[in-house]
């Protein structure tokens, strides 16, 4: 009966594998595999670059990094690179509507004269009303670095009303902080200066103040980065010995965890287990006891009926009689799947194990994540440099402005006439005294600017298709490498020389295609994610329950199917790296052979799992713990080599080993599993390949036959 469902069972996921004399692992006559997805990623990628250097003829970062004046130079940077901040005249006439990250991308529109200063005042100053006499002279009221270029304040022939009247210096100073290059007012002090005897400002205090708060304070709250970030540099400038030594040892952490696994994985394993085990044992126990005395206590959810305060409900017996029953279900199952699959969590440890060797005779493979680390690090310097000179494309677009319409016969400037700030004379306009040239936004008309949207979405494609094309390029790598180790019957001698380099070389050479078309399968789904993401964000407060219900399940059903087409996508680029096969050929034969061995498939993914988990734990949590306790002082190094009482915060080198400790963990970790994953699936296919006999040995190692039952016959010798 059993032989027959085994044979139903094969039947329905395809037949298992073959013998064949001429397999030794992995392929080396092989050709081109999904030649139409390889050449469909070529032009894209041909498409990028294409965009890439439109970008960088058309754009310019600048707009981004440098906040421009009103002549149209940049401050920071060729002329003016000794003064990196901008002033705003009359920072109430853009209070109400400024916005720094959108100023510093698009349209930030000021009708106020800004000039680049060196520093940004620090100080209240205001024009009175006995500055605006005749004889007082412009250099005795201005400060020269504070005013246009264009003007000499020590033999100009203007008067002190006529600089204010044309904006050529400020009329009022404000004690200012600099936020992403531009002086903003300190609203930390606004409140204890005197407003409101300063000509052109309102009548009041409170009113002027409440205009500059209302479009400042926030900004000055939120982006206040220039200060915290010196001081963080300054920490990282003092403490980054320590940092790449922290580093260093959680790589020698991982590493020797890894190593050792070959001998502590049997016992690692069943300590964890055993430790869950005795945590839902424990947990029946205090069930039990709560209940026993809530059951004394005759506490009855009767007596408590329906209340929206939950802790209520912990004081009540029928509750901790649902959680001793629940727990208990579970810990009964949990026992019963230990008791029936023993063997199957016997063979995940010798899996392991095996992983471990494979590691320890291919030690470069704990090096190649730094090459998949490297690539994914161009993919994003790229995508990034390219969507910001796509953002700052198009010529900024001035215009003639009058900065106080109230004067002469300024009404009649409309805003719509274009000029050149540099070559702008304000003498052209006679009768309005206070007509300046200012940037208004960035031209749009053009071909290319009118499709920045599209291109920005194909930048977007583009790099979501390459950075799952890189990552499928390690796996297959890696997949290749610790094939041929497997499928060496004996182990290492028959090793091939430099297995990773050689799977690296056949997979550029035979799989970019499928490659890519795995990888292009992932990045639509993940498109659809993104997409439904950005819906929901936008219609969050006008949708009703029904929608948002919908679009929740959406979510969730998108998100099992990404994190299915990256176990399938895993598995079919191992198929890949062993015959050489398609996409579709090998992620078909891969499926089927897990599904014959579905049980195996579940038990080994989840010891793993558990194993890595508890690794990943080891090391991070380690490190954090180390780190925390130098870093704050509380572990003192003799002398005066560090002392922690020199860091603003002390914080940030903690979190920046934390943060390095787990990539390093993840990126070990990650060929380690990839490495159990690889030895998996030969594993299932040598027990379909071979049967022990002379003619069709075992590859698998002598631990997993013993585990197994199963063993290779010697050959006879021959009687002399």
């Amino acid at each position: 009966m059993g032989k027959q469902d085994e044979t139903n069972e094969s039947s329905e996921y395809g037949e298992p594998v073959q013998y064949d004399p001429n397999f030794r692992g992995p392929l080396k006559k092989r050709g081109c595999t999904d030649i139409i997805c390889c050449i469909l990623f070529i032009l894209v990628i041909l498409g990028y670059i294409v965009v890439g250097m439109l970008a960088w003829l058309y754009g310019d970062p600048r707009h981004v990094l440098y906040p421009r004046n009103s002549t149209g130079w940049f401050c920071g940077t060729g002329p003016n690179k000794d003064k990196p901040n901008i002033l705003y005249y009359d920072i109430l006439k853009c209070a109400t509507s400024v916005n720094i990250m959108a100023g510093s991308l698009d349209k930030l529109q000021c009708p106020t004269t800004q000039v680049c200063v060196e520093k940004c005042p620090a100080t209240f100053w205001a024009a009175g009303l006995e500055d605006y006499l005749p004889n007082v002279k412009p250099a005795d009221v201005f400060n020269q670095s504070y005013c246009v270029p264009s003007i000499n304040l020590t033999n100009t022939d203007l008067t002190v009303l006529e600089i204010m009247e044309k904006e050529l210096c400020p009329f009022f100073l404000l004690p200012t902080k600099s936020a992403l290059g531009r002086c903003l007012p300190d609203i930390t002090v606004l409140g204890g200066l005197d407003l409101s005897n300063i000509p052109g400002l309102p009548p009041s205090t409170s009113d002027s103040v409440a205009l500059i708060k209302n479009g400042t304070g926030d900004v000055l709250e939120g982006f206040n980065a220039r200060e915290v970030g010196l001081r963080i540099f300054e920490d990282f400038a003092s403490a980054w010995p320590w940092i790449l030594l922290g580093l260093c040892i959680a790589m020698v952490v991982s590493l020797l965890f890894l190593l050792l696994l070959r001998f502590t994985a049997p016992v690692m394993v069943w300590v964890l287990i055993l430790g869950v085990l005795g945590a839902g044992a424990y947990g029946i126990w205090h069930c039990y006891w709560e209940y026993d005395n809530y059951k004394e206590q005759s506490a009855s959810i009767s007596d408590v009926g329906f209340t929206t305060n939950f802790k209520v409900y912990l004081q009540v017996q029928e509750t901790w009689l649902a959680f001793l029953i629940i727990i208990s279900v579970v810990e009964a199952i949990l026992l019963l799947t230990l008791l029936f699959l023993r063997t199957r969590i016997l063979i995940a440890i010798a899996l392991i194990q095996e992983s471990s060797k494979a590691v320890s005779h291919m030690m470069s493979t704990l090096l190649f994540p730094l090459v998949t680390f490297v690539l994914l690090l161009v993919c994003v310097a790229y995508w990034g440099a390219t969507a910001l000179y796509l953002a700052t494309s198009g010529d900024p677009v001035y215009r003639v402005v009058a900065l106080n319409s109230s004067m002469g016969d300024c009404k009649s400037i409309k805003g719509d006439i274009e000029c050149d700030p540099q070559n702008f004379t304000a003498s052209d306009y006679p009768d309005c005294p206070s007509v300046s040239c200012i940037f208004i936004n960035y031209n749009e008309e053009g071909l290319f600017q009118r499709n920045l949207f599209n291109l920005q979405i194909y930048n977007a494609v583009a790099f979501l298709w390459c950075v799952n094309f890189v990552i499928a390029l390690g796996q297959c790598t890696l997949a290749g490498a610790f094939a041929s180790y497997y499928w060496a019957f004996t182990k290492p001698d028959d090793i091939p020389m430099f297995p990773l380099s050689g799977s690296f070389i056949r997979t550029l050479r035979y799989h970019v295609g499928s490659l890519a078309f795995g990888s292009l399968i992932l990045t639509l789904v993940q498109i659809v994610r993104i997409l439904l993401e950005y819906i929901d964000h936008k219609t969050r407060g006008a949708q009703n329950p029904v929608a948002r219900f919908i679009l929740c399940c959406m979510k969730c059903c998108f998100w099992c199917l990404e994190k299915f087409i990256k176990f399938l996508n895993r598995n079919a680029y191992i198929m890949i790296a062993i015959y050489g096969k398609n996409f579709c050929v090998s992620a078909k034969n891969a499926f089927m052979l897990l599904m014959r061995n579905v049980i195996r498939v579940v038990v080994l993914d989840k010891v793993t799992d558990l194993l890595l988990l508890f690794g990943k734990l080891l090391v991070v949590g380690g490190m954090a713990t180390l780190s925390f306790f130098f870093f704050s002082g509380r572990i003192l190094l003799p002398g005066d080599t560090f002392r922690s009482e020199t860091l603003n915060y002390y914080w940030m080198p903690i979190i920046t080993v934390v943060f390095g400790s787990y990539l390093i963990a993840h990126g070990f970790f990650s060929v380690y599993n990839m490495c159990v994953d690889t030895l998996f699936l030969c594993f299932l296919e040598d027990l379909e390949r071979n049967d022990g006999s002379v003619q069709k040995p075992y590859f698998m190692s002598k631990n997993l036959m013993k585990i197994l039952n199963k063993s290779n016959k010697a050959p006879k010798r021959s009687k002399d």
